[in-house]
């Protein structure tokens, strides 16, 4: 299957950042690509769904498996092909935008080429979206295509990691697999061993993995889980006292609460449901 929409550069355009072409190809062992350096000027996103492919930086092969992807700025050489025993599904978007290469330095997405997405899925949907507004109206929507486009350049930054060795990278799906128990169990005592027992590793690389994975560390993800659900609470529950909500957040010191509410929201438990319910 070869799906693939390709649109009219536009000068001056109004938004943010446009897609130029979207595609997405699957068991197409053939796929193969060579480019000169200065040959193209937009950036572009190859992302690898299944199978395998490969991609040549300065001589040198690389591999590219489920969940990894390739992104290249203007004018760089670009190699990149298809596995012919396990061709592979890949999904791709170039795109461009007056300011974007600002924005791509100023989030060190230009110091790697290789990169490892730590969810898949959002991105998928992202991709699929613009695929399918590419081709059902071509350039009838151009906002559309703008905000569809940014939205698969958001899903990139936001999970996008440099590419690493595989047995790092399967212990870190496995903590991002633990993620929406550990907020669903936040606000129960947090026991560092057992979350890295369930992990399959040592507290210390627990920690350590959490950090890579997720930007933050497992405690400041329980924190933010618990006072999160206390939002909720305040809102929900208007006439519960703040020290019953604080217990049932995982805070028995609700001085220790409030303070932790002030540091991430500024205000206070009790201003903060001021704001809802007077």
């Amino acid at each position: 299957m070869m799906r693939q929409t390709v649109l009219l550069t536009l000068q001056d355009i109004p938004y943010f950042c446009y897609p130029e072409s979207v595609g997405h190809y699957v068991d197409h062992p053939e796929h193969s690509v060579l480019r000169e350096a200065g040959a193209l000027n937009n950036f572009n996103i190859h992302y690898v769904a299944s199978g395998k492919g490969y991609v040549e930086v300065d001589g040198i092969i690389h591999e590219l498996r489920a969940g990894q992807a390739v992104l290249y700025f203007p004018q760089q050489r670009q190699h990149y092909y298809s596995s012919e025993d396990d061709p592979w599904d890949v999904r791709w978007v170039h795109f461009y935008g007056e300011r974007l290469h600002d924005y791509m330095i100023e989030r060190g997405l230009h110091r790697n080429l290789l990169w490892t997405l730590r969810q898949q899925a959002p991105w998928e949907e992202a991709h699929l979206a613009l695929l399918h507004e590419a081709e059902q109206n071509r350039m009838l929507r151009p906002a559309q295509l703008s905000t569809l486009t940014y939205a698969v350049l958001a899903e990139f930054v936001q999970h996008a990691v440099p590419l690493k060795n595989t047995r790092t990278s399967q212990a870190e799906n496995r903590i991002l697999g633990l993620l929406p128990q550990m907020q669903q169990e936040a606000c129960q005592p947090f026991l560092l061993q057992d979350w890295a027992d369930l992990a399959g590793v040592s507290s210390y690389y627990f920690c350590k993995l959490f950090k890579s994975a997720v930007e933050m560390t497992p405690m400041e993800f329980v924190t933010r889980s618990r006072l999160q659900m206390a939002k909720q609470w305040l809102l929900e529950r208007p006439t519960a006292n703040i020290g019953q909500i604080a217990e049932e957040a995982g805070y028995p010191n609700a001085s220790y609460f409030n303070r932790q509410f002030m540091a991430h929201e500024g205000m206070t438990p009790t201003e903060y449901r001021g704001l809802y319910h007077n």
